[in-house]
């Protein structure tokens, strides 16, 4: 490993165990499972203002936080962050002392009776984060986490088409949109704010929106920046940047029937428990069937060798029978991003996309159909 480090010649620091996990659990969420480029396997520590300054990035998201300790020296130094985060997890002492001296090129970890030497990597070799001193807007913390609940779930995990792996987030005035699409299915989502939002109209990856989502639970709010190609959000004392993904974001408006030959107001809870339920019998890319005539839906699955499944309940519907084929599990998304006891079902026919609404909520999620058989 590099240990030839340039700036400062050493650094101490003792502070609280508890403390220094906690800051360590979070911070090692940004840290690379690839090992293409060790350093990015890597937690940056510095000595900041009297504070342990830590630091990861996979090159997407980074994830900065800092605790209070006793320091002494300038040097920076980066340990491997999963060795690291587990070593201080398990130290017998509620206090921990981490020492470096670019000398050795180790990194000493003392509690109590126990004490470690972990090679390092150099700072030098540690990527330049974006800066944080950049104008910053506040935002509803809630609000904004319950947009990113209702759509992120939406985002393709596909890497072939980036701009998919996205959530479109745009603020018009007080109202924050997002709109997430896999191409199979799509959210939308519409929150008002009790105050405009900053100038944004981004492509964030949804991974970054999922971390935000934990980094600010309990917060009641996030702050949100934008630096060149990066956006930057800050929570509990806690920092996150993300680059934005470059690239045409589908038209979400286009892509909503404007009409619908059915439209159907049901039960939430038991359309969900019943999909719930019928879908364990769908398996191997099975379609779960909704069969809708006269005052009734029925629910069922078929999988060869699995087994098969039937369950009907009482719905508002009049006129003819018809049978759509859907993914199990994105209609069960779709049903959950839900919080009003009342869905609206909206649908066209059986080769044309269905409509879970909530319009007291604005929330939109289309999903595409499966061809049945027969």
């Amino acid at each position: 490993m590099n240990t030839d480090m340039a700036a400062g010649t050493a650094l101490r620091i003792a502070c609280s165990k508890a403390d220094l996990a906690a800051s360590l659990g979070i911070v090692s969420r940004a840290v690379s499972t690839r090992g293409a480029v060790q350093v990015l396997g890597g937690i940056l520590l510095q000595a900041v203002e009297g504070r342990l300054s830590l630091a990861a990035t996979d090159m997407e998201i980074s994830i900065r936080a800092s605790l209070a300790g006793e320091t002494e020296g300038d040097a920076s130094v980066v340990v491997p962050g999963r060795l690291l985060t587990d070593l201080v997890r398990l130290l017998p002492d509620d206090s921990v002392t981490l020492a470096y001296d670019e000398g050795d090129g180790v990194l000493g970890v003392t509690s109590g009776s126990h004490s470690s030497r972990l090679n390092v990597y150099s700072a030098e070799d540690f990527p330049r984060l974006p800066p944080l001193d950049v104008p910053l807007q506040t935002i509803d913390a809630p609000a904004l986490l319950a947009t990113i609940e209702k759509v992120g779930r939406a985002a393709s995990r596909d890497e072939s088409r980036p701009v998919l792996t996205g959530v479109l987030v745009r603020f018009e005035g007080d109202k924050l949109i997002m709109a997430a699409t896999d191409s199979y299915r799509l959210a939308v989502k519409e929150t008002s704010l009790e105050t405009a939002g900053p100038d944004l109209d981004a492509i964030i990856p949804a991974r970054a929106l999922q971390e935000l989502a934990r980094l600010a639970a309990g917060a009641e709010e996030v702050r949100l920046g934008v630096h060149e190609n990066h956006v930057i959000f800050s929570a509990n004392d806690v920092w996150l940047t993300s680059r934005r993904i470059d690239g045409q974001f589908p038209n979400y408006k286009q892509l909503l029937p404007e009409t619908f030959e059915v439209e159907i107001a049901t039960p939430r809870a038991a359309l969900l428990d019943v999909v719930r339920r019928a879908g364990l019998m769908a398996q191997r890319n099975a379609p779960l069937r909704l069969r809708f005539a006269e005052g009734e839906l029925t629910v069922s699955a078929q999988t060869q060798d699995v087994g098969e499944a039937t369950e009907s309940l009482p719905i508002d519907y009049t006129g003819e029978e018809l049978e759509i084929g859907f993914n199990p599990d994105f209609l069960r998304d779709g049903l959950e991003a839900v919080a009003d006891d009342t869905i609206q079902l909206k649908l066209i026919n059986r080769l044309r996309p269905g409509l879970i609404a909530a319009p007291d909520e604005s929330f939109w999620y289309l999903i595409m159909p499966i061809r049945l058989a027969g």
